[in-house]
């Protein structure tokens, strides 16, 4: 690529890598990476709450919380009835993002696979939708013509790694490069094609890998199987990684900006804590009938006129409070909202593990965390041993422990912290590491940079890089 037509800034996603595998155990073998770092600058970059790619990513490219944003995971309420939900795509995000306010500026702009883009919207330049996107029928392009243009380079190109919760680990190991090499490769034609002044995209290979894999590295983990032939797969997918990184900045010019960035960490997955079997067993949640097998809760035969609370599964914990005059059958008065949210923080907060220590629960009230509150948010979002414990929804299992997440296997819980690593030719660093930094701060940083005025109440501030 000549640099009259280098791009000014590349933002490579990698959505869950961890910064202790990058920063610290594998930063030797990662070369590329590593040079990034020693003429940059780097750091650990927390994360929102809840740390998960939806609503991470929107929040990073806002700079609004989840709160402001209205999403608080993949699947939101969008009623007050007890079972309908939506997940949480483009439609749901009504503030401009980084490519929105660039463009604006003329920036012409390539965003390739970034949470939240499906469907798609126009962009000035070219947009390839995300993971959300349903399958290659759909319309996952901006221009339109760039549908056909990978289709003809790929044979069979994926959005995600299908069914990654699943016990053939060789097929996700496959599909996991397919995926990365292709995130790559297309990013490349994008340069070719486009010539942006802004390339985007977020892989999210690392995410799947971890979630299949992490058992096999981490010695840490209760079901680590330190002999198997998989041990070392995490650590060669880095360094896949860091080659493509190379050969991508390759074909930059001197003056490309790049940040590499992570929406959250990763960490073993401990075990899973029954949300609602200890609602239930609380007196919090109630049936019309006894349960004689496990249950989601939606399949569950719940009695409304005489619960209190319940509560969904996934990587956090989501509370919903039962309360009259706002959902159906609510039991709870609104006068006593408070009292029994307050008593109910203090429950949880109080939960002991199965070795009888205190868990390490904290439960979040949304109005303390969130800058506002729309749309339809949780009464409380709990985090489980700052998320080494996930949340199970089910219901039925007569215990509240398990090993097994209840919806797939699965090696790994998301961590509280993601990675940046910035490098700026023009204002060239040494090696310093940041800290204090979090997603929020990524967009009125490179705002800043450009010399660009930033929207009212952005939530990060401007790092000193």
């Amino acid at each position: 690529m000549s640099a009259a037509h280098a791009p000014r800034l590349v933002i490579i996603g990698l959505d869950c890598a961890e910064p202790s595998l990058v920063f610290e155990r594998w930063r030797d073998d990662l070369p590329n990476l590593s040079r990034l770092m020693a003429h940059g600058c780097y750091g650990k970059l927390a994360s929102c709450i809840p740390a998960i790619t939806v609503p991470a990513w929107n929040c990073m490219m806002t700079g609004r919380d989840p709160g402001e944003l209205g999403i608080y995971g993949f699947r939101n309420r969008i009623d007050r009835s007890y079972g309908k939900m939506a997940i949480a795509n483009n439609e749901f995000v009504k503030f401009p993002r980084l490519w929105d306010i660039l463009g604006e500026q003329g920036w012409k702009v390539a965003i390739l696979g970034v949470p939240g883009t499906y469907p798609p919207q126009w962009v000035n330049g070219a947009l390839v939708s995300c993971f959300l996107t349903p399958d290659t029928d759909a319309d996952f392009t901006r221009p339109l013509g760039l549908k056909a243009a990978i289709a003809q380079r790929f044979n069979r190109y994926l959005f995600d790694v299908p069914n990654f919760r699943s016990t053939d680990k060789q097929r996700i190991l496959n599909d996991i490069y397919t995926l990365g090499n292709q995130s790559f490769s297309l990013s490349l034609y994008l340069l070719e094609e486009y010539a942006p002044d802004l390339l985007m995209f977020v892989e999210m290979g690392v995410d799947r890998l971890h979630h299949a894999l992490w058992k096999y590295m981490d010695a840490r983990h209760p079901l680590h199987e330190p002999d198997s032939p998989l041990a070392g797969a995490i650590r060669d997918y880095y360094i896949h990684l860091d080659g493509c990184i190379g050969t991508l900045l390759a074909r930059c010019g001197e003056e490309t900006a790049v940040l590499v960035v992570s929406d959250h960490g990763g960490q073993p997955l401990m075990g899973g804590f029954c949300l609602n079997e200890w609602l239930q067993q609380q007196g919090y949640l109630h049936f019309t009938e006894p349960l004689s097998e496990p249950l989601l809760l939606d399949q569950a035969p719940v009695d409304w006129s005489r619960t209190k609370v319940w509560g969904a599964g996934g990587y956090y914990g989501r509370i919903f409070l039962n309360v009259q005059g706002r959902e159906p059958q609510g039991t709870i008065p609104f006068s006593d909202y408070e009292s029994e949210r307050q008593q109910l923080v203090e429950r949880l907060e109080g939960i002991r593990g199965p070795d009888a220590r205190p868990l390490g629960v904290r439960a979040f009230k949304p109005q303390q965390i969130y800058q506002r509150v729309r749309g339809i948010a949780p009464d409380l979002i709990v985090y489980f041993q700052d998320l080494a414990w996930r949340s199970v929804g089910t219901v039925g299992t007569g215990k509240l422990y398990v090993q097994e997440n209840d919806t797939g296997p699965d090696d790994a819980n998301h961590a509280p912290h993601g990675l940046f690593i910035w490098h700026d030719p023009e204002r060239p660093g040494d090696g310093q590491r940041v800290e204090g930094a979090s997603l929020y701060d990524i967009l009125p940083t490179l705002l800043k940079r450009y010399g660009i005025a930033a929207p009212n109440d952005l939530q990060g501030q401007v790092l000193q890089v």
